[in-house]
């Protein structure tokens, strides 16, 4: 029978719950805007609500989508 010692329990499920949250907290939407004021993009986890400030450039899935895309993007490069 294999004999776990209770430090090692306690790594183990700090292992377990990292791993697994890790893919969680990658995962979007992440939302690229244009700020009209400033003239620069911006990323944002949640949608832009002031529609006069941002204009919604794309949503995207995880954040190196959206960096990738916002890199392409030629109003962006500013």
């Amino acid at each position: 029978m294999l004999k776990i010692f209770p430090a090692k329990k306690c790594v183990l499920a700090v292992l377990l719950i990292g791993a697994s949250a890790a893919p969680a907290l990658a995962m979007g939407p992440f939302y690229i805007m244009f700020d009209n004021t400033t003239k620069q993009c911006v990323m944002s986890r949640t949608a832009p609500t002031d529609t006069a400030k941002f204009a919604m450039m794309g949503e995207y899935k995880t954040e190196a989508d959206a960096k990738m895309a916002m890199a392409g993007m030629t109003k962006c490069k500013g």
